[in-house]
């Protein structure tokens, strides 16, 4: 199994940030932005997670794929032994 950790927490990302963009969005000109200084909040780091979560996606399907044409000794790390470890 070759699961890379930034394939599923992009995907995280991507569904928060959807959610709190669309909520931004809903709610853009409502008097509860007036505690935050007129700013919406939830539209900026919805955008924000949105875009951190497409490029972890994009970046671990990435890795995905360079793995998958590498050689298996290539994947496990080094070829050397690991006895000369240096301790």
């Amino acid at each position: 199994m070759n699961l890379d950790l930034r394939v599923p927490m992009g995907l995280m990302f991507t569904l928060v940030g959807i959610v709190l963009t669309a909520e931004g969005i809903a709610t853009r000109g409502s008097a509860m932005y007036g505690q935050s200084a007129g700013v919406n909040v939830n539209l900026d780091w919805g955008v924000v997670m949105l875009v951190f979560g497409v490029f972890m996606y994009l970046h671990g399907r990435r890795g995905q794929k360079r793995s998958a044409q590498l050689p298996p000794q290539e994947i496990e790390g080094t070829s050397r032994p690991l006895s000369n470890r240096g301790h």
